[in-house]
């Protein structure tokens, strides 16, 4: 895999509009414990890694298909 795919990191309202989820759904993911490792910015805002973004393609999967 490329270095700077692997590296890319996601905001927030990126990965609700990739997934069309709500902030909340992903919140509560991170909550429920769903989704781990994820980090925070200097600021403390939440950014995703590549490794978030299968997690959350898994999740999505399992909704569907159940």
């Amino acid at each position: 895999m490329d270095t700077a795919k692997r590296l890319r990191k996601y905001k927030t309202k990126e990965i609700c509009d990739r997934f069309d989820i709500s902030r909340a759904t992903l919140f509560r993911w991170e909550s429920d414990g769903l989704l781990a490792g994820v980090q925070r910015d200097w600021r403390g805002w939440r950014v995703y890694g590549e490794q978030n973004v299968k997690t959350i393609e898994k999740i999505i999967r399992g909704k569907n298909a159940g």
